[in-house]
């Protein structure tokens, strides 16, 4: 959900970092507040139909702002298929997330979720037809075993929840792979009017194939409207972040929300603050860095030529 989804270098002409980070900021805060309203939904509605109720009020948004702007013409269905795909990834993931946010620490989830860009070096051959460097190689290996560290592998610790929140990462890297592909000829309007339609649709399906779905009530409708306006909001300040610095200054920011989640986790839930949890992440982190750096390298020489 994160930087996952914004992982291609791209030359930004006056940068601003400061204001760059006033946007993260404002990521964060949305981040943090979408993982509260996510567990706090939990025994109350189940993951399917918290996201038929996100993406209600996502189209609402969505159509509201592209009317206002006037992009509601570049909404079409020439990519139908790829949008299909794109949307079963994201389903998919962001169910994982949802199930995963009620069970295991928060600081633990987060974690798992800045994996995602190393989901994508490794699928991007495969999917994109990129070319295979040592680089990815070595970004790729160093960053899965600061999965393991996070996951902590063992018998008594590794349960449904822990695998959820480590798969999800691979929901979003198909999200990010299939979003490259869609970007080279669609619109950000286009993009995301399909997000929320099909997300909602496959949240009506799989929350009322048993013929039941929960009704929102007092106790529920603002969590889930939390997490709806939540998840859009950050991926729009991240996008300004973007807008105005280098990848390779946002991505650092990003990782800030690890430790701001650990102490909410702390103060809220009385979660512990696992040290096997920072040292996987900063080795997630180093291999994301690197891999930024090297790919920034490769598109400024592509350019140059």
């Amino acid at each position: 959900m994160g930087l996952g989804l914004y992982t291609e270098s791209s030359t930004v002409i006056n940068s601003n970092p400061i204001k760059a980070a006033f946007w993260m900021v404002g990521a964060m805060i949305s981040f943090t507040l979408m993982a509260i309203a996510g567990r706090s939904l939990a025994g109350h509605l189940d993951t399917f139909e918290i996201m038929l109720y996100r993406s209600i009020l996502g189209i609402a948004i969505v159509t509201a702002v592209a009317w206002k702007v006037g992009t509601l013409g570049q909404i079409n269905a020439s990519k139908a298929k790829l949008h299909i795909v794109r949307n079963v990834c994201h389903f998919t993931g962001q169910n994982l997330w949802l199930f995963a946010v009620a069970l295991i620490p928060l600081s633990q989830l987060f974690a798992f979720e800045f994996s995602t860009p190393l989901w994508v070096a490794l699928l991007a051959p495969f999917v994109l037809q990129e070319k295979w460097t040592v680089t990815r190689v070595m970004v790729v290996v160093i960053g899965f075993i600061g999965v393991l560290i996070v996951a902590r592998p063992d018998i008594a610790v590794l349960n449904r929840a822990t695998v959820a929140a480590a798969l999800c990462a691979v929901g979003f890297a198909g999200t990010v792979l299939s979003t490259k592909i869609l970007a080279r000829t669609e619109t950000v309007t286009c993009i995301l009017f399909w997000l929320v339609c099909l997300q909602g649709l496959f949240g009506l399906v799989c929350a009322g194939y048993d013929g039941e779905i929960t009704m929102l009530n007092s106790q529920t409708w603002y969590w889930a409207a939390l997490v709806g306006v939540c998840g859009l909001v950050a991926h729009f300040c991240i996008t300004n972040a973007l807008q105005i610095a280098p990848a390779t200054v946002v991505t650092p920011l990003e990782f800030l929300r690890l430790p701001l989640i650990a102490v909410i986790g702390y103060m809220l839930y009385d979660e512990p603050l696992l040290l096997s949890v920072f040292v996987g992440a900063f080795i997630i982190f180093i291999a994301n860095v690197v891999n930024l750096r090297a790919e920034s390298k490769i598109a400024a020489s592509t350019v140059s030529v």
